[in-house]
């Protein structure tokens, strides 16, 4: 398992990519890379939106078992995300169905405060 935690800021989603991608690299994880890379952007990116309040961070963890890597990406936000359906024309809220589409599992899990939203990839 590898963690780091975040403040709340946008500037922060490279960073937790770059964390990612050198971990796939430490753990030799080449399948899916891409994939993991664009669900932590997303995941991230949904927990700053909706998840952070102000003058907290999130953290971002990463876990690898039995061939399969979980991203996790916790946030002491109240509520629970959810696909929703979006007009097709609007430039926001596909994070989700992204995460969705390329991970395959998905979940919200809780923690107190908050929640802990994960992905996972089968190698």
């Amino acid at each position: 398992m590898r963690d780091r935690l975040y403040p709340r800021s946008r500037q922060t989603i490279g960073p937790a990519r770059e964390f990612t991608g050198v971990t796939l690299d430490a753990w030799g994880v080449t399948s899916r890379r891409d994939d993991l890379l664009l669900c932590v952007s997303e995941l991230a990116t949904n927990a700053l939106l909706h998840g952070v309040p102000p003058g907290r961070g999130y953290r971002l963890r990463l876990l690898r078992f039995e061939g399969v890597v979980r991203v996790e990406v916790h946030d002491s936000g109240a509520g629970r995300p959810r696909i929703a359906e979006r007009d097709p024309s609007a430039e926001r809220g596909r994070g989700l169905l992204l995460v969705a589409a390329l991970a395959d599992r998905w979940g919200v899990g809780v923690r107190t405060p908050g929640k802990v939203v994960w992905a996972e990839f089968d190698g």
